[in-house]
């Protein structure tokens, strides 16, 4: 089993909801800001959110902002994205990542290690 561990994609249709959730250890978590980012097919990875391991400090990218919430679960040790709204362009492979707090709230998510296989998320009617 991985560092970070994905899950809660599935298929669902235009204007529905998905709640991904990324566990990990304690002190992983403690340590890192986490990070949501995909994989579409034919495009470039794109960093989509990230919550720091401090104050709770977020990122949403543009193209999910007002449909996506990213929250930390500390009774769980889970990282989760609240997917709302969703539209067929939020088709991708997500994977959570860690990295470094200051790159995660300015947005700079290239940076960040991805552990885990991913979790497909398919939005299609």
């Amino acid at each position: 089993q991985g560092l970070l561990v994905e899950s809660g994609g599935g298929l669902v249709h235009p204007g529905g909801s998905l709640r991904l959730s990324c566990a990990a250890s304690g002190a992983i978590l403690d340590r890192y800001a986490i990070a949501w980012i995909r994989q579409a097919p034919g495009k470039e990875r794109e960093g989509v959110s990230c919550v720091s391991s401090t104050d709770g400090g977020t990122y949403y990218a543009n193209s999910v902002k007002g449909r996506f919430t990213i929250s930390r679960d500390k009774t769980n040790n889970t990282v989760n994205l609240q997917m709302n709204s969703l539209k067929p362009d939020d088709t991708a492979v997500y994977y959570c990542a860690t990295g470094n707090d200051e790159l995660c709230v300015a947005g700079i998510l290239n940076p960040f290690t991805i552990w885990g296989q991913g979790t497909q998320v398919t939005v299609s009617s």
